[in-house]
């Protein structure tokens, strides 16, 4: 028997905390065992029960039970995880670290220095693994540079960026050179702007333009404003006094030259608006083009019948093609069947005068409703940003859900067709030329809403117009832009069925082949994750008491696991290409949705109601008025609000477009702004973490990259992954870089909005920031 009186205070406390633990243990592993699931939590319980036993009494058997418990842990660890290190750190890193502390008798006996390099070895292990290893990456060797770029380049002027995506068709690549891989450890910070608009509610996506000598921006409200590149010094700013709703953003604005044209609005930013105007601005001096549409805007809302505040905007960039400005709309997800219409519309740039309408419930009338009608109501809607090819003069349109998002019985013929698809529209017309579907009757939110990326692949001696469409599926669809026809192999393969009630299911859905099917994780029990083993228990009982029969397992009143999440795989950010190399970069999540419907009448007994805030707490149950149920779903956490899915959680990588193969991939991230109950762990373990945002290349051979939780912009090697570079943001950088090359100085800017973003856990700022090679001279800010 150990001594009990010296140490009775300690007794005391180790026995009451090992208690709780075995009750935990104890009751969650009968739980879980029950469940069909692993009864090692059960058993570890009633040994760490023991242990609290024999703690309190200051018997050394305690110690001797508690290790018998630690090598069971660490043999059954090694035959789930199959040396995983994520895995084993769940598992074994809290009870090594526990472990200290019931053994403290004995390791203090054993002298100090012992002692401090025995608890070092104990807590240094986990941390050294994981930080050097689970880097899935992979090098290449140098791949060929052609000397010109893809066709659609030459459209925009070396050193300006004057898309959303650079060029019309999103391909977030420029020419320039002058920051390279020699010199990028000189890269620094030239100047840091503040827009003065701080919406605690929404983050700050935007990614400038810059042409004739202007960085052109809009924020969350929809106040544009106009830069000095050089020094980041404000020009001017337009205020349309919007009422934000909640949760809007603008993400960017557009440019626009009046052919032949001089003076006051020959150069335009075209803009649309949170409460649903297409506005036209002087690039100069940012007064209003008082010859588009009405006193320089367009009314958005005509044809559209009741529009509740917040249930429709734009919160993407207008698309130019032609000499028209085309723009869809973001639609409130979940509210009610007959929402606004997710009707596609151009109007004439020069004017604003309407042009056609792509109603996909009447594709063969693009006029106005005449008095009286509406676009089609409930129709699925395009939100995220489109691209065009001015030569095939077509449109590209991702198309999101028809709503609501959880319950499909009441969908049209339009919608079933055209819903969670990229869509090819005339762009003189307005006809739809070919349609292809990412997801068969969407019962899981997987709205489409990435840029579809435009490249010309050199394959077999002959060059092939395609179109790369990135998902949320974390499939990434490769089709010739001509006709829609796939690349790279479509396979339909049978998935889940069983839906709700008066519902349906596809029976199959289509996946893409090779490395362009991102992420095939199917889960399981043993893949559920935590920091400690007690929330990794409360995931895997959770995952036990839901359905999950693989991927588009469909949603019904037991709860169900979506993998990937409503927030991707890929969300907005897309994919950028280095035309010249034939490399795509692409970043994902891989985080799950839990997700459970109910009935009416359970909803009308909680008392839902439609409203524009209702999906903004995650405890919340979504309205899906009209349907037979209400729905809820969120990213699956435990109870520590860490992801119950092993990381990495966030990924980037690259692939050969002539090959069709990875060249490399590895987490994007670390967890060092992000932790248990959002509280900042200050820890950079590579574990990868949730990312909301798209990637820079340039021809000089480097991809910049913000996007993850940690505030951080990187620069890796295009061709081989190596990290490059990294700087400190004020906030987290949920936006897409872009860069430029300023004409008074010549020097080459990487510009990044650094807002934060609420949905991904960061604090929300309302900065710009741009870095340049080291120059003399203070750094300004504004």
């Amino acid at each position: 028997m150990l001594n009990p009186k010296p140490q009775t205070g300690r007794r005391i406390l180790l026995a009451l905390v090992t208690s709780l633990i075995a009750l935990v243990l104890v009751i969650g592993g009968a739980q879980l065992t029950l469940l069909g699931g692993s009864p090692y939590y059960l058993v570890a319980g009633l040994m760490v029960a023991g242990t609290a036993y024999f703690s309190f009494r200051g018997d050394w058997r305690g110690i001797w039970l508690y290790g018998a418990m630690l090598a069971l842990s660490l043999a059954w660890a090694l035959w789930e995880s199959r040396l995983n290190i994520w895995g084993l750190q769940s598992r074994l890193l809290a009870p090594l670290v526990l472990g200290i502390w019931i053994a403290w008798p004995v390791l203090r006996q054993a002298g100090r220095m012992k002692l401090t390099l025995v608890a070092s070895f104990l807590l240094l292990i986990p941390v050294v693994l994981i930080a050097f290893t689970n880097n899935e990456q992979s090098v290449a060797a140098d791949l060929p540079v052609k000397a010109d770029s893809a066709s659609l380049q030459a459209t925009v002027p070396p050193g300006e960026w004057r898309h959303y995506g650079q060029d019309q068709g999103g391909s977030r690549f420029s020419q320039l050179t002058e920051i390279n891989a020699s010199n990028i450890g000189d890269l620094e910070q030239a100047w840091i702007y503040r827009t003065g608009v701080n919406r605690p509610e929404i983050g700050f996506e935007v990614t400038p333009l810059m042409v004739g000598g202007k960085l052109y921006l809009c924020t969350s409200n929809n106040v544009v404003i106009a830069l000095d590149p050089d020094s980041g010094k404000e020009i001017w700013r337009h205020d349309p006094k919007v009422d934000a709703p909640p949760l809007a953003a603008c993400r960017g604005v557009a440019y626009y030259e009046l052919p032949a044209t001089a003076g006051h609005c020959s150069k335009r930013i075209i803009f649309a608006t949170t409460d649903a105007r297409l506005m036209a601005i002087d690039g100069t001096d940012g007064r209003s083009c008082e010859d588009f549409g009405v006193d320089g805007e367009v009314d958005l809302k005509i044809g559209m019948g009741e529009v509740k505040a917040g249930f429709y905007y734009v919160s993407s960039a207008p698309t130019l093609v032609r000499g028209k400005v085309v723009v869809g709309g973001w639609v409130r997800d979940n509210q009610e069947v007959g929402e606004p219409s997710g009707v596609i519309r151009a109007f004439d740039a020069a004017t604003g005068k309407f042009a056609w309408a792509w109603d996909m419930d009447r594709p063969e009338d693009p006029a106005e409703p005449d008095d009286g009608q509406t676009y089609s109501r409930g129709t699925a809607n395009s939100w995220a940003p489109m691209s065009a090819d001015e030569e095939l003069g077509m449109v590209y349109v991702p198309t999101g859900n028809a709503t609501p998002d959880y319950w499909g019985g009441h969908r049209s013929p339009g919608s079933e067709k055209y819903a969670s698809a990229v869509v090819a529209l005339d762009a003189e017309s307005g006809r739809a030329r070919w349609v292809f579907q990412t997801a068969h009757h969407d019962l899981w939110d997987y709205d489409v809403a990435s840029q579809p990326t435009l490249v010309d692949l050199r394959a077999n001696g002959e060059t092939v117009p395609a179109l790369i469409q990135a998902t949320k599926r974390s499939e990434l669809f490769v089709l010739d832009r001509r006709d829609g026809t796939p690349i790279v192999p479509v396979e339909e393969r049978r998935v889940a069925q069983g839906p709700a009630a008066d519902d349906w299911t596809a029976p199959t859905q289509p996946f893409s082949t090779g490395a362009f099917s991102l992420d095939r994780e199917i889960l399981s029990e043993t893949k559920m994750w935590g920091l400690t083993p007690l929330d990794q228990l409360w995931c895997r009982i959770k995952f036990r008491q839901a359905r999950y029969d693989g991927p588009m397992t469909p949603p019904g009143l037991k709860p169900s696991i979506t993998y990937p999440s409503y927030s991707g795989g890929v969300d907005w950010g897309s994919v950028s290409v280095d035309p010249d190399r034939q490399i795509m970069l692409v970043n994902w999540n891989r985080v799950a949705n839990y997700t459970q419907l109910f009935t009416r009448e359970e909803a009308d007994r909680r008392g839902v109601k439609v409203s524009a805030d209702s999906h903004i707490s995650v405890d919340a149950l979504l309205p899906q008025a009209g349907t037979p149920f209400a729905a809820r779903t969120a990213a699956f956490l435990s109870p520590l609000d860490v992801p119950c899915t092993q990381p990495p959680f966030g990924m980037i990588a690259a692939i050969d477009l002539r090959t069709k193969k990875l060249l490399w991939k590895q987490p994007l991230g670390t967890s060092a702004d992000s932790g248990p109950l959002f509280v900042r762990s200050h820890l950079p373990l590579p574990m990868g973490t949730p990312n909301m945002g798209g990637s820079l290349v340039t021809r000089a051979g480097l991809t910049f990259i913000g996007a993850s939780q940690e505030r951080k912009i990187r620069a890796f090697h295009s061709e081989t992954g190596k990290l490059l570079w990294s700087w400190r943001l004020p906030r987290s950088g949920h936006a897409t870089p872009m860069t430029y090359v300023s004409p008074k100085s010549g020097r080459q800017f990487i510009v990044i909005a650094a807002g934060g973003n609420v949905a991904m856990g960061s604090p929300q700022g309302d900065y710009i920031i741009a870095f340049a090679l080291k120059n003399a001279g203070d750094t300004p800010s504004h």
